[in-house]
């Protein structure tokens, strides 16, 4: 790295990184070692031309990662074994274990920065809306001290709580400020749900295909998952309650708009039928509304229908705003919810970051979600289009032409394994979702789930193409 590369005119936080990132290569190369003395403060800064302050807040946060330390008196100096922790960031994660719920995210989580992702979950990040969330942050740190360091309140920022009541009020959900809970995440939400109304052993209901998730999130709270098929509209009414009778379980867990991962959405007369089997059979309902936003107008909604009487609503911000701001909400019955606090303060010590709760706040606050979302829709349709053309082309399949969000749940030629594809997709750094990791019964086999926004890259066809003509 050259004294060039520092002079260029980066922001402070792209010099500090690059500072970083010097004396790592240095330590990579083996032209510094455990022992060895750093280049003294103002010394190195007067070779790159850079200030003082710049090297000082470098050299802390390389000590905070445990690769150098301070000597009071005398610099800083490499730690032994800082090698250790490069080391780790060439990590990737094992592909011979089993394709399981676990695997598409242990696979997508931690592949290759440079291996593209058509099976993941998420938007690119230049889908997401970077510079109002950098606006909302500046925004965050000139506001009181406390925001930035002290525990929020049980419930989470009421000034969020009241922008997302408001938004529910539009579809005919009108909530109590005791009827709605702010949680680290959806998956804590669900988590706390387990929580509070399961026991080990008791049966769950879920669609089959279902989200991934659900299936390993169940089985770490030693429940037993029971699987009904999901079609077109949504479960068959017989077959749904056929199920219920035989199984008696306990809760329903679901999503009704924008099923993941087959793109289908839940008929009105269906949400009603299924509304009155569990009211018959005393089944409770939990509702993940991950992708409503999608949307182009709102579905039948389990929750809007019943009134949360035993329909429990979870939701969260991860697809269309930050995956890295966690936050999460429940929509319940007011004794639900007030034992839910409990559970939450009990298990995490209160809700989510209050930083990412006032953080969503401000972007919900204006209108620039709705016209981000707008265009996101927009976006999302010209690439759901593309796909499902290119995916015919290969011999895929889409089920369904869904109506909106970013998945679309492909039927490989006959004969072909997503399983095999997908382990032997890694080697060429491409992610996929393979079907059976969605399916209770394992019937998903010659299926795919394919994320329209990660599948812009030309080599995500090619390299799936040469697998399914291998």
């Amino acid at each position: 790295m050259t004294i060039q590369d520092f002079a260029a005119p980066e922001k402070a936080g792209g010099r500090t990184q690059a500072v970083m990132q010097a004396i790592r290569a240095r330590l990579a190369s083996r032209a510094l070692g455990p022992g060895d003395r750093l280049p003294s403060i103002r010394g190195f800064a007067r070779s790159l031309k850079l200030s003082p302050s710049t090297v000082v807040e470098a050299y802390d946060r390389l000590a905070a990662e445990g690769l150098i330390r301070a000597r009071p008196g005398s610099g800083f100096y490499v730690c032994a074994g800082a090698r250790a922790p490069l080391a780790l960031t060439r990590e990737t994660p094992p592909a011979d274990r089993a394709v399981d719920p676990f695997w598409v995210s242990r696979q997508s989580l931690d592949a290759d920065p440079e291996a593209l992702r058509p099976g993941c979950g998420w938007l690119p990040p230049d889908w997401l809306p970077g510079e109002a969330l950098r606006r909302a942050l500046r925004n965050l740190a000139r506001r009181e001290t406390g925001l930035l360091t002290d525990y929020g309140v049980t419930r989470g920022s009421p000034a969020l709580r009241r922008l997302l009541m408001a938004r529910f009020a539009e579809e005919g959900l009108e909530l109590s400020p005791d009827q709605i809970l702010l949680t680290s995440s959806t998956t804590q939400a669900l988590d706390l749900l387990c929580r509070l109304l399961l026991r080990p052993g008791d049966a769950v209901l879920v669609d089959d295909p279902c989200y991934f998730n659900f299936r390993a999130l169940l089985r770490a709270h030693q429940v037993r998952a029971v699987g009904v098929p999901y079609g077109l509209s949504g479960p068959e009414p017989e077959a749904f309650e056929a199920v219920v009778l035989a199984e008696r379980p306990r809760l329903y867990l679901t999503n009704s708009a924008l099923h993941n991962p087959t793109g289908a959405t839940l008929s009105a007369p269906k949400a009603h039928r299924l509304l009155k089997i569990a009211a018959a059979h005393g089944l409770l309902v939990v509702e993940d509304e991950a992708f409503a936003d999608f949307e182009p107008e709102p579905s039948a909604r389990l929750a809007a229908l019943d009134g949360l009487e035993r329909v429990i609503r979870v939701g969260g911000f991860s697809k269309t705003l930050s995956a890295s701001l966690r936050c999460g909400y429940i929509l319940a019955r007011p004794d639900w919810i007030a034992d839910l606090t409990d559970l939450q303060v009990a298990s995490n010590f209160g809700g989510p970051s209050p930083i990412a709760a006032e953080a969503l706040a401000e972007l919900l606050a204006g209108s620039g979600r709705r016209k981000h979302l707008e265009a996101l829709r927009r976006r999302l349709t010209r690439a759901r289009r593309a796909a499902s053309g290119r995916l015919r082309d290969l011999g895929v399949e889409p089920w369904i032409e869904p109506r909106g969000g970013f998945y679309l749940w492909g039927r490989l030629p006959e004969g072909r394994d997503s399983a095999e594809i997908a382990r032997a997709a890694l080697a060429e750094k491409v992610v996929f979702a393979p079907g059976d990791v969605f399916s209770l019964s394992r019937s998903a086999g010659g299926f795919m789930r394919f994320n329209v926004a990660q599948c812009e890259d030309a080599r995500v066809y090619r390299v799936l193409g040469g697998l399914l003509r291998g």
